[in-house]
């Protein structure tokens, strides 16, 4: 029986192969450009029981050859039902279509009218590119060859010239040289390690787009986003939806957070929360920079600084804000407009310098703070911290030293003393004792325990020691040669009972730490995130990307808010094709 088939096969096929040209002119010339043609068709048979209406092809010490609409299958055996125009390919199947792509299996089933394949056992493609080859191992293999996509959906790993990715579910676009995948999706480097639920891969950029719960965690940082973009060449990229950097002894977070390994720079814009994991401390801002090598944070639009002191926690704000140094050697400076606040103290001035190796916080240029209800002013005032119980110790008051208090029950006169320098005293976080040295003077309103005015003291000396109790006057005591006197109450004009220099400032007393803020605080307008409410295109995003790579002007700055991938529907597990297989 076989003799007779390959008599018959001799009739119909030359030694270069089979010809398809009668089938050609009977079908058409439609259906002859559909048609998979027979290059080499070696040994042939049939068997009507098994394959009914196909023609079996097997090698003959030469492989069994197809092709097909610029593709070419070589395969040991060939199951070819012509009229259905499909083949089943058994044993080392290999599918080449062009220069630059290559499928090689154990099986593949082939539809030549959707120019459809299915690859199983042992699957790989090869893809020749500018950046290299890649290649695509699986166990079972979808290749859409109209469309040029292929998909799996059944675990692959895939592996290029700078990373291996792995995931359960992928989809390959040729033409864009993208890669989507799904579930499970791992990126291995020897720099990084990247998981993520959904992502986007572009292989001749490497330019990864991430969707949903994604963890990139490389030698020196962590980042955590759900969605955002990463450049897997350099370490670079950006976060837009809970995003979250772990950063030499800081923690990232806001709305937008961009990230670049090779400069050790991270920038965030709108909502952030920039945390000190060392001291504790934390910087809330609309716009932040962080520089590792300088170990440093910049901050501005809303910025504040939160530190804890003694379980109170102290608010710093400043138009600007900037964190530098190592923890032991931190510095801490606000600059325009600087506030403090916690409860029983706060204050203003041009600008705050707070130096952690020293423990001394300066209040540069128009300062003024707020003891209870005392209000202290000199052209300088320092607040010293305790640097063993990091508790508030003293405080200077250097030239002009000036305080202030409302008269409580009068409520129209001011107590009022003021020196050359001022040194304060702080008790459990409570101010006890105040020190005026140099040209001392006092207004002070007496009264006895019916709340009745006894007179108001005018003194002048050369020291005074000012007692506190609950963050008022309990005791004066005058040192070193006092001159006054108590003058009742008819007897000392108005416009006497202010000592020169005198100026309230009691509307701008800090109350809250929501009054550290003005009104140009609190009416910014943020920054508008793009991709979270309008999605945009990812592919013409990684085109315009691609054309500006290494172009300084075009590249993303770091304080804008990038781009992100657009929404997409997800991919299903579901095969591209259905066969009838000839066998199982």
């Amino acid at each position: 029986m076989r003799s007779i088939f390959f008599l018959i096969s001799l009739l119909i096929c030359n030694a270069s192969g089979w010809s398809q040209t009668n089938v050609g002119a009977q079908a058409g010339d439609t259906l002859a450009s559909k048609q998979i043609n027979i290059v080499y068709g070696a040994n042939f048979t049939k068997d009507e029981s098994r394959f009914p209406g196909a023609s079996i092809f097997s090698e003959d010490g030469r492989q069994v050859q197809f092709e097909h609409q610029g593709a070419d299958l070589w395969c040991d055996v060939a199951i070819y039902y012509q009229k259905e125009n499909r083949l089943r390919a058994l044993g080392n199947v290999r599918l080449q279509q062009g220069d630059s792509i290559e499928l090689t299996s154990g099986k593949i089933n082939y539809d030549g009218q959707t120019k459809l394949a299915k690859a199983f056992e042992n699957v790989l493609l090869e893809t020749q590119q500018q950046t290299g080859q890649m290649t695509l191992r699986t166990d079972t293999l979808y290749f859409d060859r109209e469309n040029q996509e292929s998909y799996y959906n059944s675990s692959g790993t895939i592996v290029d010239s700078t990373n291996t990715l792995t995931s359960e579910i992928g989809r390959y676009f040729m033409e864009l040289k993208k890669y989507q995948f799904l579930d499970s999706v791992h990126i291995d480097n020897p720099q990084y390690i990247l998981d993520s639920e959904q992502l986007d891969y572009y292989t001749t950029s490497k330019n990864a787009y991430m969707y949903g719960p994604s963890t990139i965690t490389g030698e020196t940082y962590k980042i955590y986003c759900e969605r955002g973009f990463y450049d897997t060449k350099v370490e670079s990229g950006y976060g837009i939806k809970n995003t979250r950097i772990d950063y030499n002894n800081r923690i990232i977070e806001g709305d937008s957070v961009y990230f670049d390994k090779a400069t050790e720079f991270a920038s965030a814009t709108n909502n952030i929360v920039v945390t000190d994991t060392v001291n504790n401390g934390i910087i809330r801002a609309h716009y932040a920079e962080v520089y590792k090598a300088k170990d440093s944070v910049f901050a501005t639009k809303r910025a504040v600084s939160i530190s804890l002191v003694e379980q109170d926690s102290l608010y710093m704000h400043g138009d600007t804000l900037m964190v530098t140094g190592k923890p032991e050697h931190r510095i801490v400076k606000a600059f325009r407009n600087a506030k403090f606040y916690k409860t029983d103290l706060s204050g203003k001035c041009d600008s705050i310098h707070s130096e952690e190796r020293t423990g001394i916080t300066q209040l540069i240029k128009n300062p003024v703070i707020w003891n209870g209800e005392n209000q202290m002013t000199g052209d300088s005032i320092h607040l010293i911290s305790n640097l063993k119980t990091e508790k508030l110790d003293s405080l200077k008051v250097l030239n002009n030293a000036f305080i202030v208090s409302l008269d409580s029950i009068s409520k129209t006169g001011y107590n009022q003393a003021k020196g050359m320098d001022l040194f304060g005293k702080f008790v459990d976080n409570e101010l006890k004792i105040i020190d005026l040295i140099k040209n001392t003077e006092v207004i002070y309103y007496m009264y006895n325990d019916d709340d009745e005015l006894i007179g108001i003291d005018k003194t002048i000396c050369s020291k005074i020691r000012i007692t506190m109790a609950n963050n008022d006057i309990e005791d004066l005591t005058f040192i070193t040669n006092p001159d006054g006197d108590i003058f009742p109450d008819k007897d000392l004009p108005v416009d006497s009972r202010k000592l020169k220099g005198f100026i309230w400032r009691g509307d701008e007393r800090i109350l809250t730490k929501d009054d550290i803020f003005d009104e140009d605080d609190n009416t910014i307008e943020l920054v508008v995130i793009r991709g979270i409410d309008n999605p945009i295109d990812i592919d013409a995003e990684e085109a315009e990307r691609s054309q500006n790579e290494g172009d300084p002007v075009n590249e993303i700055p770091t304080n804008t808010t990038p781009a992100s991938p657009p929404k997409r529907p997800k991919l299903k597990k579901v095969p591209l094709v259905s066969f009838k297989e000839a066998t199982r």
